[in-house]
């Protein structure tokens, strides 16, 4: 019997992870125009905005000690608040191009593009308006 098939359990369906924003119309920029994702819904202005991520794989669990190590942060003292609860992950073609790209808009980045060969990809590091984890990231060549 698989976990969808369980008769004491409610079926659901994935559908979106929503943050939740001080400053909507600067995160709106932020995701739309500088990060460059598709508005599917919403404007400035408005209380609600989704965003085209293409992604079937939307809701993930990580080890947020690995995070740390990640993003350089491990021999900082984390307390409740202090860590973070999630990141976003968002795959580009190209790290280092996208990291060009956004470092000319004036994108802060907390490291430089580095290989996680433990991982099969390269990535870079960001927070967005609202101090929300970003990792961009694409496969590694040859892996």
């Amino acid at each position: 019997m698989t976990s969808f098939d369980n008769p004491y359990t409610t079926k659901m369906k994935f559908d979106n992870i929503r943050l939740l924003v001080n400053d909507f119309d600067r995160s709106y920029s932020f995701y739309s125009e500088t990060l460059g994702l598709k508005a599917t819904w919403g404007k400035p202005g408005e209380n609600y905005a989704s965003f085209d991520v293409r992604s079937s794989s939307g809701l993930a669990l990580f080890r947020a000690e690995l995070m740390n190590v990640a993003i350089s942060t491990q021999e900082q003292t984390r307390t409740e608040t202090l860590q973070d609860k999630m990141a976003i992950v968002i795959e580009v073609d190209d790290v280092d191009d996208t990291y060009a790209k956004l470092k000319s808009k004036g994108v802060l980045f907390l490291n430089e593009p580095k290989d996680m060969q433990v991982w099969g990809i390269r990535v870079i590091h960001l927070r967005d308006p609202e101090n929300n984890l970003i990792e961009l990231f694409s496969g590694l060549k040859g892996v």
